[in-house]
């Protein structure tokens, strides 16, 4: 229950994201926001995690695991997939508004990461699973349809959301495949960041910056880096140690919920009556989800097939 637990925190901190930069300068863009994320997220994230790993390596009698050339890539993968995952979700949020934008973005991503875990393992899902996810993602729908109508549906801010959704997916799956073979959770996580955040340094000559000059901007910087990234991140691979990919990606759909509750108290979003129906109805998904998930002895939501 704890790994639950974890990653529906992280969930909530994923879903201040599109909030914090509806609150910072005006003269922000998807892409400066996303890489300022990621540099300070890196950091951070590398000096929370690598001491924490190196400790438990030290300290852990089992073997550490071989780098295999699949290995290094998988973290490669996590690194490029955080990387672009900033700038399409932002741009997403941008064009459709924070609840679209953001329930598109993470509604995708536990379908499409359960069909790539599926491909992967062969291992077919559980009824509470498809279950939890069905009702999980009607109301992610219902949320999308109900704030469509008044944001938009921008095609390139929908090609960016899926596009972020597909990535979240690449990081869980991969993620999943690394812990499965014995790397340390904290050490995974850790590449992962510094990896993106170097990525993003790539970026930083080719973006204006002047918004980080104004209060709220650094302050907006500093709350992405630090809590959606760093804090976020290490609480959500933690926890995907003690589950598959396919369920804490569906876990993770507490962020749309998060977001849109936030749109509308924090932004003043409306919120349409039929939202509010899918609000309930992924708080149910959830809560099935995370009550089949409590027992030690069933942490997936998946079964081999016989």
């Amino acid at each position: 229950m704890l790994h639950v637990l974890a990653v529906l925190t992280a969930a909530v901190l994923f879903g201040t994201t599109g909030t914090a930069q509806a609150l910072g300068p005006e003269e922000t863009t998807p892409l400066s926001v996303g890489v300022m994320r990621l540099v300070v997220g890196g950091i951070a994230i590398a000096m929370i995690t690598f001491p924490l790993a190196a400790r438990r390596i030290r300290r852990s009698p089992a073997p550490r695991p071989a780098s295999a050339p699949w290995a290094l890539a998988a973290l490669a993968l996590t690194a490029v997939a955080l990387a672009v995952y900033q700038p399409l979700f932002f741009l997403g949020t941008a064009r459709n508004g924070v609840a679209v934008g953001t329930v598109v973005a993470l509604g995708s991503a536990p379908i499409l990461a359960g069909v790539a875990e599926w491909a992967l393992t062969r291992r077919r899902p559980t009824g509470t699973w498809i279950a939890a996810t069905a009702l999980a993602t009607v109301g992610v729908a219902a949320l999308g349809l109900a704030g469509g109508g008044e944001a938009g549906t921008d095609p390139a801010g929908l090609a960016g959301s899926l596009g972020a959704g597909a990535s979240f997916a690449a990081i869980a799956v991969a993620q999943r495949r690394l812990l499965e073979a014995g790397w340390d959770p904290f050490l995974v996580v850790g590449v992962m960041g510094a990896g993106a955040g170097v990525i993003a340094l790539g970026a930083v000559p080719f973006i204006d910056l002047a918004w980080l000059a104004d209060p709220t901007g650094m302050a907006m910087a500093v709350w992405l880096g630090v809590a959606t990234i760093a804090a976020a991140y290490t609480l959500f691979t933690w926890g995907l140690s003690g589950l598959t990919a396919a369920t804490a990606a569906t876990l993770t759909l507490g962020e749309p919920l998060t977001a849109t509750l936030l749109g509308v108290v924090v932004l003043g979003e409306h919120l349409p009556p039929p939202a509010l129906l899918g609000l309930v109805v992924l708080g149910a998904g959830l809560a099935l989800l995370a009550w089949g998930a409590r027992a030690p002895r069933d942490p997936a939501p998946f079964a081999v097939e016989g």
